[in-house]
């Protein structure tokens, strides 16, 4: 084989090649950090069962665009972690429950990516607890004032404060439990280049 010959061959070669690594490269699609993904869980969550790290499946609930193009159909699978997880304590603690969205498979292959979290808290026990404790306090010191005058209304307060609190520690749980089918909107903190 003449020298020319093996030349033109691979010039040929390499032509196909750079061809072949554009024609890639125009297929891939960036899809730009900011990009609000909406996520329909596949599964329920709650704060009293979950568990940081835990993993919860979901679909993407709409197209993903970008200049006019799907970069992540609607349907693509979604793994979502659990970031925290606080199970709401009787008197003091308010339940709380935070996701972010890890993984997307897309065409059958997997992006890591990194997403704002989706976080719900409980209101404040204090409020609440303050009525049931106060309004059993105050029940007690207007019965027991009428039973048995300045000493019963003593007795009946301390016996009301008794009973709203034995209420306010029964009553008290306040989980946050996001059911299958909801839909969850997270925000693309870096670019994900799709294939």
């Amino acid at each position: 084989m003449t020298t020319l010959r093996r030349q033109g061959i691979v010039a040929t070669l390499a032509t196909m090649l750079v061809l072949s690594l554009a024609g890639a490269a125009a297929a891939q699609t960036t899809v730009p950090a900011g990009t609000v993904i909406v996520i329909t869980l596949n599964q329920s969550v709650s704060s009293k069962t979950a568990h940081s790290g835990q993993s919860v499946s979901g679909v993407v609930a709409s197209d993903v665009s970008v200049n006019g193009k799907v970069a992540i159909p609607k349907n693509s699978n979604a793994t979502l972690t659990v970031a925290n997880a606080v199970a709401s304590g009787r008197l003091s603690t308010p339940a709380a429950l935070s996701l972010r969205l890890d993984s997307l498979k897309v065409r059958g292959q997997s992006y890591t990516v990194s997403s704002s979290l989706y976080a719900q808290r409980a209101g404040s026990h204090n409020k609440r607890n303050a009525v049931a404790i106060g309004g059993g306090t105050a029940a007690g010191a207007v019965i027991g004032a009428l039973a048995g005058g300045g000493k019963g209304a003593a007795i009946g307060a301390a016996a009301g404060a008794g009973a709203g609190t034995a209420g306010a520690a029964l009553t008290g749980k306040k989980d946050i439990s996001i059911p299958a089918e909801s839909r969850l909107q997270f925000t693309l903190r870096n670019a994900v280049a799709i294939n």
